[in-house]
């Protein structure tokens, strides 16, 4: 029988150790994996409330554009004689969800926090570029309208899937969190 040397058998046990060293982090960290994923929070439904909120969102905006419908667009305006697209959205916001708005079309596409265009929702803001520095706003209504304040129509609803706003759509901002 052959017997290792003293810095032999150190090797062996040391190898030894390591392995076991290895398994028992390899566990520890799987079993931390698999706890850390049971804490994840779990998407949850909207909950009446704010299904109602929402509902009651959507009929605000509703009503403003029923007051204002037919109101000429015009540049600077900021009454019912006539009005442009930021001011309108100024006038929106402050009277009908309470929130203030700056009065230029690019300071407010600078407020609260990117939305991509398949996940809109009632009252955030939708920006389109229509001219080389000219910006343009409106607010989501729901299913594919936007109220705002257009140069050839005045206060209207109009469709985000229409080619020229489809083509024109340059971001969309969130401003209310969808449980308000």
């Amino acid at each position: 029988m052959r017997f290792l040397s003293f810095p032999s058998v150190i090797v062996v046990l040391m190898m030894d150790c390591r392995r076991r060293f290895s398994v028992f982090s390899l566990l520890f960290l799987l079993s931390l994996l698999v706890l850390n994923a049971c804490s994840l929070p779990v998407p949850q439904p909207p909950d009446r409330q704010s299904l109602t909120v929402h509902s009651s969102l959507k009929q605000q905006l509703y009503q403003q554009y029923s007051e204002w419908k037919g109101t000429k667009y015009q540049l600077g305006g900021v009454s019912k004689q006539g009005i442009d697209c930021s001011a309108f959205m100024q006038e929106t916001f402050r009277s009908r969800l309470g929130i203030e708005l700056p009065r230029t079309t690019i300071l407010q596409s600078r407020r609260g926090q990117a939305v991509r265009r398949d996940q809109l929702l009632s009252g955030d803001l939708v920006f389109f570029k229509t001219g080389r520095r000219v910006r343009h706003v409106g607010v989501y209504l729901e299913e594919g309208r936007f109220l705002h304040a257009s140069t050839s129509k005045g206060v209207t609803i109009s469709r985000l899937d229409n080619p020229y706003w489809r083509d024109r759509f340059w971001q969309a901002r969130r401003l209310i969190s969808p449980a308000q």
